[in-house]
């Protein structure tokens, strides 16, 4: 996920998704607010439906009732099909060629929706979509019609997960989602062993990626964003690679992959940019986390988790609310306090990229009403003060009146 994939990667993926659709939506003028409701500050153009579905799920998961306006907004991004676009600046205007769908968006929105409750509407709809433009592999690809890749397939099974669904039986031309995964990964040579690729090369080659593998080892478990800690799933034992026949053996192979890579990194992942040193990768190490957590894999899950606590809280104050939002969520699968993560509250610091949730809300309109009648119980006490006064001015004033009127009376 890496904060779903940088400006950069994104802006790439456009360019290949613009192969099947038209131009993307125009982003905001630089002079354009953002919407109050949005969480974040930065342009939502590649990532707005992305980040606030992180936002709302991370929420949940800690127990924090997000803002009805944050999760309304969700819900309006919408199009009339059911799918999710990465970011609408009008909802108003209906979607047309020009707006540039996304399953990735489609599918955060539906696990965050679902989450929460009481919109299965919308998240039907979505879903619907999704079946919709299933590739004939059984997998997905970031836009309708790309070529399937293992991070696309992988949140889309998760959002079907999150509404009951059963990713075996979604099936295009006999193939479902697992057929697509297992065509995505490694064997058992090489340093790549047991690892997920991201999409095969334009020579059909398969390389080693391992924000793909620790997206492809939660699908191949049919779990989603959320791992709820101490739920190890039921499968192949990791530790050796094998052929990867199954899904649960290639979530083994590729659980084994990350363990292997986590532990030469000194229990966190690398990247580089074409020409730049690799630097540590806290997003993925956070994606590699949850993966091995749902696996049961739970020593270098908690190795890497505790890199993160020293590390991660800078670098999620600099990439904001779906950065909070994946150190959460890596904290919950493997049962650590997101609200002291090493010092750090990430859930009051999530909370302060966006609207105030409800609870909140609540106690400050508590503390407005309290503010508001301990100054109307002042502004009663001074007037009462100042009643007495004049009525007792007035008594004195009769009793002095009425003393002269008795002194001038024969």
């Amino acid at each position: 996920m890496n904060v779903r994939r940088s400006a950069a990667v994104l802006a790439a993926v456009a360019v290949i998704g613009a192969a099947t659709q038209a131009a993307a939506t125009p982003s905001p003028s630089a002079s354009q607010a953002f919407p109050s409701a949005l969480y974040g500050d930065k342009d939502p153009k590649f990532d707005g439906v992305w980040r606030q579905s992180l936002a709302l799920l991370a929420q949940d998961t800690v127990g924090v009732k997000p803002a009805a306006k944050s999760v309304e907004w969700l819900v309006r991004q919408q199009c009339a099909d059911g799918s999710f676009a990465s970011y609408r600046p009008d909802p108003t205007t209906a979607c047309d060629a020009r707006t540039m769908l996304d399953t990735n968006a489609t599918s955060a929105a539906v696990q965050a929706l679902a989450a929460l409750g009481g919109h299965d509407a919308v998240t039907g709809k979505a879903v619907g979509w999704l079946k919709s433009v299933q590739n004939k592999d059984g997998g997905w690809g970031y836009a309708p019609g790309g070529a399937s890749d293992t991070n696309s397939t992988a949140v889309v099974v998760g959002a079907l997960t999150a509404v009951g669904e059963k990713p075996e039986r979604v099936e295009k031309g006999g193939e479902s989602p697992y057929d697509a995964l297992l065509k995505l990964t490694l064997g058992c040579d090489g340093d790549g062993a047991g690892a997920f690729a991201f999409q095969p090369d334009k020579k059909g080659e398969l390389a080693a990626n391992a924000d793909a593998t620790a997206a492809g080892v939660l699908a191949a478990l049919g779990k989603g964003m959320v791992v709820k800690p101490g739920a190890a799933a039921k499968g192949a034992k990791g530790g050796t690679c094998e052929k990867p026949g199954t899904p649960e053996q290639a979530a083994a192979n590729g659980a084994g992959y990350l363990t292997k890579t986590l532990a030469k990194g000194d229990s966190h992942l690398t990247s580089a940019l074409p020409g730049s040193d690799p630097q540590p990768d806290y997003g993925n190490t956070a994606d590699a986390v949850v993966a091995l957590a749902a696996r049961g894999d739970t020593a270098q899950a908690e190795r890497s988790l505790r890199w993160l606590e020293k590390n991660g809280a800078t670098w999620a104050a600099q990439n904001g609310p779906a950065a909070y939002a994946q150190l959460i969520l890596a904290a919950h699968a493997t049962g650590t306090n997101p609200r002291d993560f090493g010092g750090a509250d990430l859930v009051k610091r999530l909370n302060a990229t966006g609207p105030a949730p409800q609870a909140a809300q609540a106690a400050q309109g508590a503390e407005a009403a309290d503010k508001k009648s301990d100054s109307d119980s002042g502004i009663f006490g001074v007037w009462w003060y100042v009643g007495v006064c004049l009525v007792a001015g007035i008594g004195i004033g009769f009793l002095f009146s009425s003393g002269r009127r008795k002194q001038q009376q024969p």
